[in-house]
């Protein structure tokens, strides 16, 4: 069970392209991640809910924790806690999907670490990757789990220019259970700063067949809408996004959490000197 979805491999190429050329906050609400990892010393905490699925199945996910941790120079660590539910269709049409009964409990835990390797300078864009092991916590006789780890290795580019930002990548899903699929996705992402608390983004997100155990048996492209709203509360937010599908199999996406960053700064490391192409001095 998850919350993501899917245009082809050559069209993402070519996003992902675009995107180098132009920087953005990306992840959640939104199924486009970016390569920016938290800040060394800082954190970042979610609470949410969403819904993703298809005529085959509906997957309600809530509530749900995330948590975050800058916990060394341009490496973030990663952790989701979710509860959620699945509500198969069992409409004999997609048939060998969407049978079983409907169930609610604990899912997959994810773990995750996300590496920025190559920082944003005026000419040059984010460049990073977020690996992350799907862990089986889910009931797998309930149909709340996959029942075996399996992994997620996208690479996410950003850049931002005023009060736009954009971001894209592509990524690859390595799944060996039976009846699931390993599988191609990727992401490109508008976002523009409309004041000083709202900030609202599109984007577009498309994924390759994921398997007849999943909603998503068949492939997908959706067109997703939603923001940022900031609290006067310092680092508080609520996180919003809606989407449905524009090509493929029929598809719906939604997400609302509330999010909180906090922190204090660190030293500047000889590390970060490197990848910011700047001198280090003790």
């Amino acid at each position: 069970m998850r919350i993501h979805s899917k245009c082809s491999p050559t069209l993402f190429v070519l996003l992902l392209l675009t995107a180098s050329n132009l920087w953005a906050q990306a992840g959640p609400p939104f199924q486009t991640d970016d390569p920016t990892p938290v800040d060394l010393g800082h954190y970042e905490a979610y609470i949410f809910g969403g819904v993703g699925g298809t005529p085959v199945e509906l997957d309600p996910v809530g509530p749900a924790f995330e948590f975050n941790w800058g916990a060394i120079p341009n490496v973030q660590l990663h952790v989701i806690v979710p509860l959620g539910a699945v509500l198969p269709s069992n409409n004999p049409i997609y048939a060998p999907g969407g049978k079983g009964r409907s169930a609610f409990g604990l899912t997959d835990m994810e773990l995750g670490v996300k590496y920025g390797f190559v920082k944003q300078t005026k000419h040059r864009p984010q460049i990073g990757s977020f690996t992350m092991l799907e862990l089986p916590t889910g009931n797998y006789s309930r149909g709340l789990g996959v029942g075996r780890v399996w992994y997620k290795l996208p690479i996410w580019v950003e850049k931002e220019f005023g009060p736009w930002s954009l971001v894209g990548g592509l990524g690859y899903v390595i799944n060996k259970q039976d009846q699931y699929r390993n599988y191609l996705y990727g992401g490109y992402l508008v976002k523009r700063e409309i004041n000083k608390k709202l900030e609202l983004s599109a984007e577009i997100f498309s994924h390759a067949r994921e398997g007849f155990a999943t909603p998503q048996t068949q492939p997908s492209t959706l067109i997703d809408i939603g923001g940022y709203y900031h609290f006067k509360s310092p680092g508080l937010q609520l996180l919003f996004a809606y989407g449905h599908s524009i090509a493929g199999q029929t598809e719906t996406y939604g997400y609302l959490g509330l999010y909180k960053t906090w922190g204090n700064d660190k030293k500047k490391t000889a590390g970060d000197a490197m990848l910011s192409g700047q001198p280090f001095k003790n």
